[in-house]
């Protein structure tokens, strides 16, 4: 019995101490992160830091890190908020679908102006309409609900740039996904990004909506630091 008790009290200690819960990692913390594209490399040529990682352990790129000119951190992004299962080559090409959809309507416009100044303000590149639309759709405030003496009120509180981001593609889809069965997800994109990127549409009526809402509650703003 006194045995029992002993080696109990010998191993509770070890039972009951905590190890850290630090991630591992094969890196030092020596080791800076990859620089592949060509625009981070030229600011830092520019700003005369790149010296300063000229001869530092650098860590392997991603899988998905390239450099192309033809690649956009925008576009990626979409094509995952689009993607449902994980079917991500079916999501790519309804995006690139959509792409072609957009191409062809700018052409038509491009094609029916008549006078230089009118081609010359139609955007062709679907990548920059959707970033322009995206840019365009864009809240700057948002309303979080804080109670206050029992009270829940509606706050209006600064968002932050990724949530912005995450709300302007997210009501771009919700916007294509509200229009009819009938209609096929590439074209409700190109006609939504295209309403979008000339400052129209649902969507850009539902950021305004939210901007007047913020406005309208401005009165509970000092509760957000209370």
């Amino acid at each position: 019995m006194l045995q029992r008790i002993f080696s109990r009290a010998i191993l509770r200690p070890v039972l009951s101490c905590n190890l850290p819960a630090t991630g591992m990692s094969q890196y030092g913390p020596q080791y800076v992160d990859p620089v592949f594209k060509k625009e981070t490399i030229t600011a830092l040529e520019e700003t005369g830091e790149i010296s300063q990682i000229a001869n530092v352990p650098v860590k392997a790129a991603r899988h998905n890190d390239t450099c192309s000119v033809f690649h956009s951190d925008l576009v990626s992004q979409f094509i995952n908020y689009v993607m449902k299962n994980g079917d991500k080559q079916l999501a790519r090409q309804l995006v690139e679908k959509g792409f072609e959809n957009m191409k062809r309507l700018q052409l038509e416009r491009y094609h029916l102006a008549e006078t230089d100044e009118e081609k010359q303000s139609i955007e062709l590149n679907p990548k920059v309409l959707l970033s322009r639309a995206v840019e365009n759709c864009r809240p700057v405030l948002q309303l979080t609900p804080i109670k206050r003496g029992g009270v829940r009120y509606q706050v209006p509180v600064p968002i932050t740039e990724k949530r912005s981001f995450f709300l302007a593609m997210k009501w771009l889809l919700e916007a294509c996904r509200e229009k009819e069965r009938t209609i096929h997800f590439p074209e409700k994109m190109a006609w939504e990004v295209l309403d979008a990127a000339a400052n129209q549409g649902k969507v850009i009526k539902r950021k305004q909506e939210l901007h007047r809402q913020c406005e309208a509650n401005r009165a509970f703003a000092h509760y957000r630091w209370s």
